[in-house]
């Protein structure tokens, strides 16, 4: 059980699962350089966060910018959109009648990404709505403004396990407070922090020149 004072941001997953370096110089360093990609995602969060939004359709309820947290993970941040859905079965909630079921919904620019940072934020929101709600979650959606689409994600015993382990691990690194040393590759082009960890590679070298020229002095 981690105390309120060392809550690491629920978002910083991603960015540690992209690359611990940067994560070290967002979250240790607290560098930040935006480009298009980052500015696109914050316009389309901008949409999402009004805290003091909750619409009510039926038997569905939306809360927009639902801030959450976890003890367990020692994690805090806010959901996008969290829907609760009446039914026979789910969670109690305060000052609502009858039972609840809770999805988590994360809203991202662009389209479905080859990795996971996007699945693993949105396991980590669904654990800390679980330990706030006490209920379970069996999954939630990504939506991706370009395909206007939701795509399903299952919270597999896997999947949560992952989480849990990669929290403990950026606590660990948050801990020594130290940045890890430059390994450039392919994805240090889509980088919003690129020109601030290689500025020589930015000047001298495409990111994909740099990284076929380190392969080969390999």
């Amino acid at each position: 059980m981690y105390k309120e004072e060392d809550f690491l941001m629920i978002s910083g997953i991603q960015h540690f699962a992209f690359c611990r370096r940067q994560w070290a110089l967002i979250h240790l360093e607290c560098q930040w350089q935006e480009n298009l990609r980052t500015v696109e995602g914050n316009i389309i969060h901008e949409h999402c966060h009004d805290e003091a939004f909750t619409e009510k359709r039926q038997d569905l309820l939306i809360s927009r910018g639902m801030r959450v947290f976890s003890a367990q993970l020692g994690a805090a941040g806010q959901c996008d959109v969290v829907e609760f859905r009446q039914g026979e079965h789910g969670t109690h909630l305060h000052g609502r009648e009858g039972l609840w079921n809770v999805t988590p919904i994360e809203y991202k620019r662009g389209q479905p990404k080859t990795d996971d940072v996007d699945i693993l934020q949105l396991c980590a929101q669904a654990l800390c709505l679980e330990e706030m709600l006490c209920c379970e979650i069996a999954k939630g959606y990504l939506f991706y403004d370009e395909i206007h689409r939701r795509d399903e994600v299952l919270f597999s015993a896997e999947l949560r396990a992952r989480v849990t382990a990669m929290f403990r691990e950026m606590h660990e690194a948050y801990g020594r407070g130290t940045t890890p040393k430059v390994k450039p590759a392919k994805h240090c082009q889509a980088c919003s922090l690129k020109e601030l960890c290689l500025p020589r590679l930015c000047r001298n070298l495409s990111v994909a020149d740099y990284y076929e020229q380190s392969i080969g002095d390999e």
